[in-house]
């Protein structure tokens, strides 16, 4: 269904000229391979003018002028705002090891390509998801220095803690009661530890 919706969005996008894929596994990955349609496809989303990717006339029949080809597109790809995460490898296409990979890399030029909204997307919007607007928040210069305050109060109200006279887990605390004074032991060991003396009314 994904690899369907993509063979739309590019015959719409690059027109008719382009053709289809020949049905079967390997269909859309040699439909692609020498890399003219794809460098056709991120052409047609600038433009006229202003083209990054020169197309050759007749399809290039030599491994590496493909391979360099397919290589062109992914440059002018990352250049139109698809991130390093969402592009493909040249192999991934070229020898078919991954072709998930060259279908998220379309997904997201066409999500790019409907975010924009400049005119130069052809199809249906909903082919595919708009990519999230980023907000950037604006701080002045006392707002930053404020928060640096605090950070440094924060870390000053840690100096010097320890776990000194804290008992272990598991380790009972026992409350002893004299007149007028609380005593609070912990066990630790064989041995008492007195921790704190409470003053108190003498009915306690």
């Amino acid at each position: 269904e994904l690899e369907e919706r993509l063979v739309e969005w590019i015959v719409v996008q690059c027109g008719p000229d382009v053709g289809r894929p020949d049905r079967g596994r390997l269909g859309f990955q040699v439909w692609l391979k020498n890399g003219v349609i794809l460098s056709k496809l991120v052409n047609s989303l600038y433009p006229d003018g202003s083209k990054p990717v020169k197309v050759p006339e007749n399809p290039p029949s030599m491994v590496f002028k493909q391979m360099e080809q397919v290589a062109q597109f992914l440059k002018a790809a990352e250049d139109y705002g698809v991130t390093k995460t969402d592009m493909f490898q040249t192999v991934d296409l070229f020898e078919g090891k991954d072709l998930a990979a060259v279908q998220r890399t379309l997904m997201a030029l066409g999500s790019l390509a409907v975010t924009k909204n400049d005119g130069h997307y052809r199809g249906d919007p909903n082919w595919f998801m708009k990519k999230a607007q980023e907000h950037k928040r604006e701080f002045t210069e006392s707002q930053l220095q404020e928060g640096k305050h605090v950070i440094g109060l924060q870390m000053g109200s840690n100096r010097g803690a320890s776990q000194a006279g804290m008992t272990g887990y598991g380790r009972p605390r026992q409350i002893i009661s004299y007149s007028g004074l609380i005593v609070i032991l912990s066990t630790h060991g064989r041995g008492h530890k007195q921790l704190a003396e409470l003053e108190c009314p003498t009915d306690v």
